[in-house]
């Protein structure tokens, strides 16, 4: 199992479009202990790209995790979440779901669709950077993540 400390610097990959909570994301990151490169597409056929290393994208480097919304344009949150865990090749990246959706559908889902967690996106500024901090050290200090980070084609 790898696990990601010291300096070895974690890839996250943000799948979303609207650019505030981008650069919300982006200042809570700046403030991490935890080295780390953040990766944007702001919808799910970008993503997608990303993922499968098309086009612009050929070169991208395998995320340790993604954060995905669930409203985004041309294909949404719930349609990456479920091409990304039916894809042998990255089913075993974290995804976590951050929105703003509290409907108990949306979260059913995503649940059923092996999200690994669903954080409904806060609208205060300092829980807002909470959250990302608690996301990044859950994932980044206490769980051991899959290997087949950075090396992985």
């Amino acid at each position: 199992m790898k696990q990601v400390s010291g300096t070895k610097q974690v890839e996250i990959l943000l799948v979303e479009d609207n650019p505030a909570d981008v650069r919300l994301v982006r200042e809570a990151l700046k403030e991490s202990k935890i080295l780390n490169n953040l990766s944007v597409v702001v919808d799910g056929v970008e993503a997608m790209d990303f993922l499968r290393k098309i086009g612009k994208y050929a070169s991208s480097v395998r995320p340790d995790l993604i954060l995905l919304d669930l409203n985004l344009p041309r294909k949404n949150g719930r349609e990456v979440l479920a091409e990304v865990k039916s894809d042998e090749k990255l089913k075993r990246i974290p995804v976590v779901i951050m929105t703003v959706s509290d409907d108990e559908k949306d979260i059913l889902i995503s649940y059923n669709s092996h999200a690994n967690c669903y954080i409904k996106k806060p609208l205060d500024f300092d829980q807002f950077n909470q959250v990302v901090h608690t996301i990044e050290n859950f994932w980044f200090t206490i769980v051991c993540l899959p290997p087949g980070g950075k090396g992985e084609k």
